[in-house]
């Protein structure tokens, strides 16, 4: 039992709180002192005796760079830990569970969730000491041994789903890709009215025809563009008028957003109704720019006779696995050198070994 009269001891303003009858305590934090007073490092002991996973050193840096390139507009969710003693909690006279909490220094802290939060904290501070006034809320459970801790990291991950691609696309504000992808779904033909804003993949019946994180990844594709650049004014005007002149010379798109044809049909029948139709026209953008730089838009006319058919041979040994579409980059790159070819566009070497290589296989 600590001795809080002659302890020297951390003292955090806090919320108390009763789950499954058991108290937690709710506090804020300066940063400063987090990786002071938490600890993380068990990666020398065995997982059956540790209440946590190992660190994943490689989702560090990401972390660590968005605190420092936003340090006026960064969100960081709570910590979640266990304190291995007994705490104190001076409630305030007249309040409801208000209070402060204080907790022995010499007492250990495990973190059951953010322990890379906690990392990139650290790792932030020696950039940017200014965090450090920063505060971050922490839900304390007093801890009941190391089963109770296992079962409580257990419970708090059990549930956590990662946002799809799509939803994650469409919050991300700072992702120029990402507001680009919106951009195009809202005001360019073939995408408005026909975007799956939430998620990755559309059901049997859905009436949409194009996913938004496809749209993004083909955009990616079409402007060259890995998951850091920016967007300029003339990428996006670009972008939009090549989706639009694909849209021209794709019928079944315009029947689709004439209500003429259900986009569960064409899902159902045609490859340019999926992601890797949508990706391999995207990479035959930017190889069309890179040849023809200023009649791009005439050799598009040639699309109109492309069989666009599942059942056609050609995506039946380019883009099916399985009797199933693929979505390997591999896929997608035969698919784009059918269209190439069908366009009279000339291949790379590494296309020319692709091909080669399908042929033998």
């Amino acid at each position: 039992m600590a001795n809080f009269d002659t302890e020297y001891c951390y003292s955090f303003p806090a919320v108390r709180g009763i789950q499954a009858g058991r108290p937690f305590y709710i506090a804020t934090c300066p940063m400063r002192i987090i990786p002071k007073i938490f600890s993380f490092d068990e990666t020398e002991v065995p997982p059956e005796l540790r209440a946590q996973r190992t660190l994943n050193k490689t989702r560090i840096p990401e972390m660590v760079r968005y605190l420092l390139d936003n340090p006026k507009e960064y969100v960081f969710s709570a910590l979640t830990a266990s304190i291995a003693v007994d705490v104190e909690f001076v409630e305030h006279t007249g309040s409801n569970n208000l209070g402060i909490l204080r907790v022995p220094m010499d007492a250990q802290i495990l973190i059951n969730d953010g322990q890379h939060r906690r990392k990139a904290i650290e790792q932030a501070l020696e950039e940017k000491p200014d965090l450090g006034q920063d505060n971050i809320p922490v839900l304390f459970f007093v801890d009941e041994g190391l089963k109770r801790s296992q079962q409580m990291f257990a419970d708090l991950n059990k549930y956590a789903v990662k946002p799809s691609p799509s939803l994650a696309t469409l919050y991300d504000h700072r992702d120029m890709g990402s507001e680009l992808a919106r951009y195009l779904a809202n005001y360019v033909e073939p995408f408005i009215g026909l975007t799956e804003l939430e998620k990755s993949s559309i059901s049997m019946l859905s009436n949409k025809l194009f996913t938004l994180s496809s749209i993004k990844q083909a955009t990616r594709a079409l402007l060259g563009h890995g998951p850091k650049d920016g967007c300029t004014d003339k990428d996006k005007e670009l972008a939009s008028q090549y989706w639009l002149e694909i849209y021209k010379v794709m019928p079944d798109w315009q029947m689709a957003v004439k209500k003429e044809v259900s986009p569960a049909h064409l899902r159902q029948e045609y490859l340019h109704a999926h992601g890797i139709g949508l990706h391999a026209l995207g990479l035959l953008g930017r190889s069309l720019f890179a040849e023809y730089p200023e009649h791009w838009q005439q050799q598009l006319n040639l699309l109109k006779e492309i069989n666009w058919r599942k059942t056609n041979p050609e995506w039946v040994k380019r883009a099916m696995l399985h009797g199933k579409l693929s979505k390997s980059t591999t896929a997608i790159q035969l698919t784009c050198n059918a269209l190439k070819q069908a366009l009279m566009l000339p291949l790379s070497v590494e296309e020319q070994q692709l091909e080669a290589q399908m042929v033998v296989s």
